[in-house]
């Protein structure tokens, strides 16, 4: 959540014509269409290209490698042969700043520093793997850096982008457009509007697909609501108040399994636990103060929980659907958004209020590193990652 990022009426700047996107695009880093410039090298393109037997999937989607696990793809070292020559990074973006720090992980030192739009919230890879998006929120535009050269190219104009994700057929790209009070559904390869979907709730932020890829569900941080929402329709199915006063959602994770989803609480201090299928009334499960970021391990056996509000992790079984332990930062913190590393031994979060990053080792929970960044740094990428394609967000991978 950004600290100015409360529920507002906003003049709409109209809507991006398809030319002029293309213009942009075309101008910015090479390949920066978020699903477009496939190679015949790419996994997950050859998988869209031929879509999956299944008629349960949404069509053009790439078959599960294991229907039991949806994290499969993402083990250590699955690197998807697009991002295997990308040198490993880790992205933040400083709201305050209006910058992007550059993490060189095996030295914890930043060795760039971009200068990139008004109030940069996430950085986002891309469907196809190619291109890291920052949203510039306060900015109306999207930064494309190349993961290759970590180097940023011409901004693509886009209303409102507070955070961004794909559909998992890599057709759309899905803008939680916050401030407008919309989900808007833009082509994925020219980032043109295809269709904006007004919401019943206030401050849309983030989400996750179902197994299938046919729904969404999608948390509203300041009414304290869930949506569910048809992903080829564009169309929202359902709506459900939070069973607690002031509930406050932000991030969303579906288990391995597909059968569970969590959905962080800053202010219900929890995740709440919920049959994303069923859409039925949600059990809270207490984690810490501020629960904010959610992130699966590598072996698909635990959920990371940053509690940003106290200055811990709570790690969170899939098995027993409980917290088996509670990882401290020493000094305190304000642990928010992140990822963990390609080979799964770190796990990399934001500081939000502290002008930081830590590096916290996921054998123990023991500190590695405490890293001076610029103002408010929000929803860090750690790329490459392990996976096909990118559902969006800070990376979600599958």
């Amino acid at each position: 959540m950004s600290p100015r990022h409360a529920p507002s009426a906003r003049p709409s700047r109209g809507r991006l014509r398809a030319a002029a996107a293309l213009l942009l695009c075309a101008a910015a880093v090479p390949a920066c269409s978020a699903g477009g410039g496939r190679s015949p090298a790419d996994p997950a393109a050859s998988a869209a290209a031929h879509p999956a037997a299944d008629p349960a999937l949404l069509p053009g989607m790439p078959a599960p490698l294991d229907a039991h696990d949806l994290y499969a793809a993402d083990r250590p070292g699955m690197l998807s042969p697009v991002v295997k020559g990308f040198p490993s990074r880790v992205y933040v973006p400083n709201t305050l700043s209006d910058t992007v720090s550059v993490i060189d992980p095996a030295t914890y030192r930043v060795t760039a520093t971009l200068k990139v739009g008004h109030q940069p919230q996430h950085v986002v890879p891309s469907w196809d793997l190619r291109t890291l998006w920052v949203n510039n929120d306060r900015g109306d535009s999207l930064t494309p850096i190349d993961p290759a050269t970590g180097r940023a190219g011409r901004p693509v104009a886009v209303h409102d982008p507070y955070n961004l994700y794909f559909t998992p057929d890599g057709r759309h790209a899905v803008v939680m457009a916050s401030a407008d009070h919309a989900l808007v559904f833009r082509d994925a390869h020219t980032m043109r509007v295809v269709k904006s979907v007004p919401v019943p709730c206030a401050g849309v932020n983030h989400a996750d697909f179902s197994p299938d890829g046919r729904w969404f569900i999608v948390s509203c941080e300041f009414s304290g609501d869930l949506l569910k929402v048809d992903t080829a329709g564009m169309r929202i199915l359902a709506r459900q108040r939070l069973p607690m006063r002031g509930a406050m959602p932000q991030d969303v994770k579906i288990s391995p399994d597909g059968r569970t989803w969590y959905v962080a609480d800053m202010t219900a201090n929890g995740v709440w636990v919920l049959d994303g299928a069923a859409f039925t009334r949600p059990r809270l499960l207490h984690t810490g103060r501020g629960a904010h970021g959610l992130y699966v391990s590598r072996d698909s056996r635990h959920l990371y929980v940053t509690n940003r509000g106290e200055g811990s992790v709570s790690v969170l079984s899939f098995v027993t659907g409980r917290v088996e332990r509670v990882w401290r930062l020493p000094g305190g913190g304000s642990p928010d958004m992140g990822g963990v590393s390609a080979d799964g031994r770190v796990l990399w979060l934001s500081g939000r209020y502290n002008a930081e990053v830590y590096a916290i080792d996921t054998a123990g929970g023991r500190l590695l590193a405490r890293i001076k960044v610029g103002g408010g740094p929000h929803g860090l990428a750690v790329y490459p990652q392990p996976g096909r394609y990118s559902l969006g967000h800070t990376g979600v991978f599958r």
